[in-house]
């Protein structure tokens, strides 16, 4: 039988990086088996304070920018469609009809105030809540003069009330549930639309699905989807059960621990290719524990769902920002300097389209830069020396003034190094060390007393590319109109007998 997995997200939200990670695996299994990756969108759930329809979009552009497409979803279609479950709605309502014709599953009639009294009863008790079945033992002509009474109802699960249930995972080997611990799970709401139970199984059974991977948050519910595939008479799929991902401090991974929904690392500038490897790690290993970059299709040659843990995934973000500096270095200049305009457009340190004139000067510039980068959106900073107008002290770091600026010498240097660079017939790297070195012979000092003060009198930073690289991008304008503004400054300072202060 040919591998047939699916990624089932809501749109509720933007999509979590837990759920992108078991779409990853579902795409792995299919690629690595030769079968087919299915995507559907589960939005049966109506509630105003969860459904955000929007967010299908975010869920469409999360697989695109993976690099995951499904063979089969929403956006393509394919033969098991339609693949949104707001579209098979007589089919749901088809297997609820039959479950209750069957004895599998029957109508429940009680009201909202009923079951919140009734919970709260149970945790007063300190008992198990859970519905206490109350309409499952209504007789058909009871049911049929409340629905003809107009009272509402809802579709439960009718779970056996003895034997175990076993949930037969790929992961965990086989799980016994006794049936009598579970609830009579609601099938179908009052508003008609089905509850993942219901549906899930429908659809799993009606696309073909072999394989049903999602996180072990729903361990728990297993035994009723189990339940609800042997109602129908069906067989259910091989489930996996991937670990959660939790934060450093051992608790499920959420806002309080930095960014989860996966649009956030996109947006500040993660690569595809790191954030694919870095999530494939959360909770699977490829058999070499001390190897952590892997290509994509070294992943799928690997891949095996006996490889994922059992155990806890802990989300690094200092790895995963560690990775993402490894691809942005492995990367074509070009490619990195194309993702990078969007940062710089918003920055306003570029035109919005970029002209001609700084495309070039970009194309020079980011190279520079990109050995200090870990993630896209640092690019802005990183490069607004080369496109900042500075004139000092205006822009200039406050501790590289007082540390590199207070010397003695730093005037005659700077004298002589405007003099010396004004004059140069070819502004180069070469050019521009060679005269520096002369002058640091010429004041008898320690070539880091020269280049460390230049630095910060052309940049206003202490850090950066390797100065000569850095003059020569700048230009002879940038680079002479900067020093010379800390000379004037510093000149001033020195004739009246002191040197530059910083407030």
């Amino acid at each position: 039988m040919s591998v047939r997995v699916r990624y089932a997200p809501s749109p509720t939200g933007s999509p979590h990086v837990g759920n992108l990670r078991t779409a990853i695996y579902d795409w792995l299994l299919a690629r690595k088996e030769g079968g087919q990756f299915l995507a559907r969108l589960e939005d049966t759930d109506r509630t105003p304070e969860r459904y955000r329809p929007e967010g299908i979009y975010e869920i469409e552009e999360s697989l695109r920018f993976l690099g995951i497409l499904p063979d089969e979803w929403w956006v393509s279609e394919g033969a098991v469609g339609p693949y949104v479950q707001s579209e098979r709605l007589e089919l749901y309502q088809k297997y609820a009809e039959q479950l209750m014709q069957t004895g599998h599953a029957y109508r429940c009639f009680c009201t909202r105030e009923r079951l919140d009294a009734m919970r709260l009863e149970q945790q007063e008790k300190k008992q198990p809540t859970g519905y206490d079945r109350r309409c499952r033992s209504l007789t058909p002509e009871e049911v049929q003069a409340n629905i003809d009474s107009g009272l509402t109802s809802v579709v439960r699960l009718a779970m056996p009330r003895e034997g175990v249930t076993i949930l037969k995972d790929v992961i965990r080997g086989n799980i016994s549930y006794e049936n009598r611990l579970q609830d009579d799970q609601v099938l179908v709401k009052t508003d008609g639309y089905p509850t993942y139970f219901l549906a899930c199984a429908v659809d799993d059974h009606h696309m073909g699905i072999t394989h049903i991977l999602r996180g072990d948050d729903w361990l728990s519910s297993a035994p009723k989807l189990v339940q609800v595939f042997t109602a129908l008479g069906w067989e259910p799929p091989l489930f996996a059960h991937p670990p959660l991902i939790l934060g450093a401090d051992k608790k499920k991974l959420s806002k309080r621990h930095g960014s989860t929904t996966f649009v956030d690392f996109i947006n500040q500038g993660y690569l595809p290719e790191a954030l694919f490897n870095f999530l494939v790690l959360l909770g699977w290993s490829a058999g070499d524990e001390n190897k952590e970059i892997l290509s994509i299709p070294e992943i799928i040659e690997r891949f095996t769902l006996e490889g994922i843990s059992e155990h806890p995934a802990i989300f690094d973000y200092d790895k995963l920002k560690w990775m993402n500096g490894h691809y942005i270095r492995a990367s074509q200049p070009g490619r990195i300097i194309g993702m990078c305009i969007p940062y710089l457009i918003k920055a306003h340190l570029i035109a919005d389209p970029p002209t001609p004139e700084e495309l070039d000067y970009l194309r020079k510039v980011l190279p520079l830069e990109i050995d200090r980068m870990k993630l896209l959106s640092e690019a802005p900073e990183l490069v607004s020396i080369f496109f900042k107008e500075l004139r000092f002290p205006d822009g200039y770091d406050e501790k590289a003034i007082a540390k590199w600026l207070s010397a003695d010498h730093v005037v005659r240097m700077l004298k002589k190094e405007i003099t010396a660079f004004s004059a140069l017939s070819d502004w180069t790297e070469a050019n521009l060390e060679f005269e520096t070195r002369q002058i640091t012979e010429e004041l008898g000092l320690e070539f880091a007393k020269v280049i460390h003060p230049t630095r910060v009198a052309a940049t206003g930073k202490t850090v950066g590319p390797g100065l000569f690289e850095t003059l020569e991008v700048l230009g002879r304008d940038r680079t002479l109109s900067r020093m010379q503004s800390v000379l004037d400054v510093l000149s001033t300072q020195t004739e009246s007998g002191g040197h530059y202060l910083v407030n």
